[in-house]
């Protein structure tokens, strides 16, 4: 576990360990859960498919592009849950291959037509 205190700010870091050179790593989903093994009742949602949920949510500066770094505010769950759980999905890419889901950024679900 990492304590910190409410409004602090959080910053994480994943990294891709390959020999690998020609890669990336996006940060697609992150998902906030007061419980560690339920990602799906109650839930808050940081980032979504490349989408920023939280106005707190920022994309930090990496020097390599296997390395990926970012920040919010913390925040609980009412006062009942001691403790905040993430899940986190992450894409890894070739680097420079702009077909990629690395490099589409905000992927939002195209609505579909409820006419007859």
């Amino acid at each position: 576990p990492y304590y910190v205190d409410l409004n602090q700010n959080l910053f994480l870091q994943a990294s891709l360990h390959s020999s690998d050179t020609n890669l990336l790593l996006f940060v697609d989903t992150c998902v906030a859960s007061p419980d560690p093994t339920d990602f799906t009742t109650q839930t808050y949602e940081l980032i979504r498919s490349g989408c920023v949920k939280d106005p707190t949510y920022s994309s930090q500066y990496s020097p390599r592009s296997t390395v990926a770094r970012f920040a919010f505010n913390v925040f609980s769950f009412v006062n009942r849950y001691p403790s905040v759980f993430l899940h986190c999905e992450l894409v890894v890419c070739r680097y420079n291959d702009y077909s990629s889901r690395c490099y589409q950024g905000c992927v939002s679900r195209a609505k579909r037509d409820a006419s007859s």
